[in-house]
């Protein structure tokens, strides 16, 4: 993990940096902001910045979002710094607060909650051994990897595994959502760009693959990626070299490429939504990542790994799964793979009460399919003689008894019937929120979102005049 300091505050930033190397961070220090945003173009990356909380975050922030420079910021202040000053900086921009002097066993927490990067692969499925021994073979190489499997399956996991077991371990990794990245700017934050290059380009801006130079390049979701970019990334796969927007000559690069996707891309290939030639440049080695329900096994050790997590991180008494409860969970097919299983052990950890978590505290999102012997009396085409079988809940309504149908559905769905699913999610998320008194990092959780869509959705939500809870508020 790489840190950047932005700030002195007289001496106790070098006290927090010492702490950070030691938990094995890479750390730079600079005294002022311009300075750091300046570090930050020049694609030297950072994956946190720590940030003196007397300098101006709204600025460092807005900043940041500007050029779009996705790096979370903490703020840092000394024990006698008044709440409100801590409570600014949050709403500045600002993901944590530090009191300085800085406690090793805090500053570690923030880092992993902030920056969390593991690359161990939590298994004992044979399944999952398979492709472990895969990858294991294929790491020390250069060769490009094509990553896929269901959405949830552990793809960046993987894609962090295979960088720090290659020889390129000591180098930078970099990874890219193609997706999550508007198509007009994809291309500058792939291949940076010059200043004054577009509408917003303030000054020189490296690019990921720049960042990445002499270390490993993550495109996640890469079947996502428009047609004409594909284009741009193949010559670059195969020249080595990049043209940043507006730039005048190419610049040279040394990166592994490691792509994944949740895609068939043959498929997409056929259908003439994804270039051939880049398929095959990318997919030199073919990692296939089997769902939970195909890897079993690694179910219960994946479920205890993630209440040690969150009881850790909630300040919740230590638990262990119940044997009914662990079968439970092996029963369950898992639609949202290891990240659903993430989201549903954080509950369950939030729920629980004793010692053990047992399955009433176990929230599944769908209801466990019935075994495949087991008669589906629903989906039978002759009701029973003597009394009917209820209806499967999207299954059309017999003749003459729409009105009822119509009825037992509002029942059922309560106010959310005739809502649209926006107006629904809306509420879901502020009162999601409200429940957790205001606490963004948990409800982001429970919620199966990432921090930043949820922040964006609350901003949202303010702009059209709804009322939001602030932190501490319910």
């Amino acid at each position: 993990m790489k840190l950047l300091i932005i700030g002195t505050l007289e001496g106790h930033m070098t006290g927090a940096s010492q702490i950070a190397i030691q938990r094995g961070a890479k750390v730079a220090a600079v005294d002022a902001i311009d300075q750091g945003l300046e570090h930050l173009r020049n694609g030297k990356g950072a994956d946190v910045v720590l940030i003196d909380v007397r300098l101006n975050i709204e600025r460092l922030c807005k900043a940041l979002l500007a050029e779009r420079i996705n790096t979370p910021v903490v703020a840092c202040g000394m024990d006698g710094t008044d709440a409100q000053t801590a409570a600014a900086a949050i709403r500045a921009g600002a993901k944590e607060y530090i009191p300085l002097p800085p406690d090793p066993e805090l500053i570690a927490a923030v880092l992993e909650a902030v920056a969390e990067e593991s690359t161990s692969i939590i298994h004992s499925d044979p399944a999952t051994k398979r492709v472990i021994k895969l990858a294991d073979q294929i790491a020390p190489s250069d060769a490009s990897v094509l990553i896929t499997g269901q959405s949830g399956t552990g793809k960046e996991v993987m894609a962090r595994y295979i960088h720090a077991k290659s020889r390129r371990a000591t180098g930078t990794f970099v990874a890219v959502n193609c997706a999550a990245i508007p198509e007009n700017l994809l291309e500058s934050e792939l291949f940076g760009h010059e200043k004054g290059a577009f509408s917003g380009a303030i000054a020189r801006r490296v690019g990921k693959f720049e960042e990445a130079n002499g270390g490993t390049l993550l495109l996640d979701e890469v079947s996502e990626m428009d047609p004409r970019l594909q284009a741009k990334l193949l010559r670059a796969l195969q020249e080595r070299e990049i043209d940043r927007v507006g730039g005048s000559k190419p610049v040279k690069v040394d990166v592994r490429i490691l792509a994944t996707s949740n895609r068939n891309l043959q498929e997409s290939v056929k259908a003439g939504e994804f270039r051939e030639d880049l398929y095959y440049r990318l997919n030199v080695v073919n990692l296939d990542l089997p769902s939970l329900a195909e890897r079993p096994m690694d179910i219960p050790l994946l479920a205890s790994y993630f209440v040690k997590k969150y009881t850790e991180a909630n300040g919740a008494p230590a638990r262990t799964l119940s044997a009914e409860a662990s079968a439970m969970l092996q029963a369950y097919h898992w639609p949202g793979n290891v990240r659903e299983l993430e989201n549903t052990m954080h509950r369950a950890v939030l729920l629980a009460s004793g010692e053990e978590i047992d399955p009433d505290a176990i929230l599944l999102t769908e209801k466990p399919k019935a075994p495949a012997t087991s008669p589906a009396p629903a989906m039978s085409p002759a009701p029973s003689s003597s009394a009917p079988a209820p209806a499967a809940p999207m299954s059309p309504l017999p003749s003459g008894t729409e009105e009822q149908g119509h009825a037992g559905k509002e029942q059922a769905g309560g106010a959310m019937v005739g809502r649209t699913v926006a107006d629904v999610e809306r509420d879901l998320i502020i009162d999601t929120l409200g429940h957790y008194l205001g606490n963004r990092t948990h409800a982001a959780n429970i919620l199966g979102i990432s921090i930043r869509t949820l922040r964006n959705k609350l901003k949202q939500y303010s702009e059209e005049g709804y009322a939001v809870p602030a932190p501490g508020e319910s």
